[in-house]
């Protein structure tokens, strides 16, 4: 039986690991270009995806720039309790974006990381990234939580596959003194 078990292994090797390897992983040619500086380490595109997002009230964001941190297949995916039952609402990039920029419009958001742990094996690496949510730059926070970060290395640079958070509003706990709580 043990050879049936390697045969098997051989198989799915074969059928899953070869091709997602010789095949790019999808067309960037039409995403925007990023600035190399904000994509060349991990600290670099974290700090960089915080900055964009962060602004004042009726402040345009650099979507454009905000956009090349992403691979164009990532994924952001908030969550949130609605009549007490967690749900999520995984979005593309631009439907982020989409959704996000009445807010920005009308409130100021200033996102700032606090804490971060990294994990990382061969191309990818995973972070939770605790943050803090003000409306103002120097106010207090009204939230904090933890976005969890996916990013892959191709070599070339740095890309944002997901983020997936939570918020210790809609948690209803507090972050965990390892995470920076």
């Amino acid at each position: 039986m043990p050879s049936m078990r390697y045969g098997t292994l051989l198989i799915f090797c074969l059928l899953f690991a070869v091709p997602a390897a010789g095949q790019p992983a999808s067309d960037t040619s039409d995403w925007p270009a990023p600035d190399s500086a904000d994509v060349a380490s991990i600290e670099a595109i974290i700090t960089s995806l915080y900055d964009s997002i962060s602004g004042p009230a009726g402040e345009e964001r650099d979507w454009d720039r905000f956009r090349s941190f992403f691979h164009p297949e990532a994924r952001l995916i908030p969550t949130g309790k609605v009549q007490g039952q967690v749900g999520v609402v995984p979005l593309g990039v631009d439907a982020y974006i989409e959704r996000a920029k009445p807010a920005f419009l009308n409130s100021g958001f200033y996102e700032v990381e606090t804490s971060r742990k990294v994990e990382t094996y061969g191309y990818m690496t995973h972070l939770f990234s605790t943050y803090e949510a003000r409306l103002e730059e120097d106010a207090e926070p009204f939230d904090r939580g933890i976005n969890s970060i996916q990013l892959l290395h191709d070599g070339t640079r740095w890309w944002i596959m997901s983020i997936f958070w939570n918020s210790e509003a809609t948690v209803g706990e507090p972050i965990p003194e390892m995470y920076g709580g």
